[in-house]
């Protein structure tokens, strides 16, 4: 399943929306304001990100800039509860799925998520499906 964590007011974020809405992909979007993330899901995040802080926490934030906290000192521990109570600190949107992760809208990559459901649903595919010449080939990639 796809998770959007999102924010209100984010230009780049309605744009992911929007994406997997006209593509018919399934998502479940996280309001970080609204909806508190929890330890396991920062971790999670975390260990996703290729370069870790960097990827997903935004050192130009309000937060980080008046509070001057110098976040590549802190314990992952503490990281995480920082993050836990000062949600604006990520980066949005953060778009993940069990195969890929996305920081901020990229109209390019954001087609990975797309091709992930497709080559699901081409497993299910066989001769007898209308769809067979255009996700065959998917099926044998798979």
């Amino acid at each position: 399943m796809i998770v959007i964590y999102t924010s209100p007011g984010c230009a780049s974020c309605r744009k992911a929306k929007n994406y997997m809405k006209e593509n018919k992909l399934d998502f479940i979007e996280k309001n970080i304001f609204q909806v508190m993330l929890n330890t396991d899901e920062i971790r999670y995040l975390l260990k996703r990100s290729e370069n870790g802080t960097d990827d997903i926490i935004s050192k130009r934030s309000k937060i980080i800039q008046e509070s001057k906290v110098d976040i590549e000192s802190m314990s992952v521990d503490d990281l995480v509860h920082f993050v836990v109570e000062n949600p604006s600190v990520l980066k949005r949107p953060i778009i993940i799925d069990d195969k890929n992760m996305q920081i901020g809208y990229d109209a390019e990559e954001i087609d990975a998520f797309k091709k992930n459901t497709l080559r699901k649903l081409s497993i299910s595919c066989d001769k007898s499906c209308p769809h067979y010449r255009s996700c065959g080939s998917l099926k044998e990639s798979a």
